[in-house]
């Protein structure tokens, strides 16, 4: 299992969505804050795991490390997200709707690749290491998001470090799956 690396993808997809959640801490109770996004985490992992596996049953493992070309796509492509107004009478469903709008397309094509190569067993534990990072996330964006200096940081350079971890990713899916290997064969 290769933990680091979900947790470089985990904050690299979910960067945007911290600064939105500085704005939702605001507005909703902790709890229900964090209910929504871990809900909206654990969906589009699971997505992005049932795709892969559908795929691995018709493609050889080093084909499918082509799909590493996805963080890297979502890296160079200047897409903004912008949070939508959601106004819903649960902020639960406010919460983890405002995550898929803005962070679904992202972690569906950084996820995929990461999550495809591992069997059940260790996606269950990618979940459980994922869902608690995103509860811990929760509370600690509580506790620094009033800070000047961390809405500074992330604002500044938010953007270009979330692109560098994009990238990092795509290469090391690239690697992972021997697919550089196997394409140096064929020359």
């Amino acid at each position: 299992m290769k933990f680091l690396l979900l947790l470089f993808t985990f904050i690299a997809v979910n960067l945007d969505f911290f600064l939105i959640m500085i704005f939702l801490l605001r507005k909703y109770r902790v709890r229900d804050v964090a209910v929504g996004y871990l809900i909206g985490v654990v969906f589009l992992m699971t997505i992005s795991f049932l795709v892969g596996k559908a795929l691995a049953l018709f493609l050889p493992e080093w084909v499918l490390g082509a799909l590493g070309i996805l963080p890297i796509y979502m890296a160079l492509h200047d897409d903004d997200d912008e949070a939508e107004s959601h106004d819903h009478r649960s902020p639960i469903l406010s919460t983890l709707i405002t995550y898929l709008a803005v962070c679904a397309g992202c972690n569906l094509s950084i996820f995929l690749p990461v999550l495809t190569g591992l069997s059940l067993v260790n996606f269950g534990l990618a979940v459980l290491f994922i869902g608690v990072l995103a509860v811990l996330v929760v509370f600690l964006i509580k506790q620094v998001g009033s800070l000047p200096t961390v809405n500074s940081f992330l604002a500044k350079y938010g953007e270009i470090t979330m692109k560098v971890i994009y990238i990092g990713v795509g290469l090391y899916v690239f690697y992972d799956s021997h697919l550089i290997v196997h394409l140096i064969g064929y020359l």
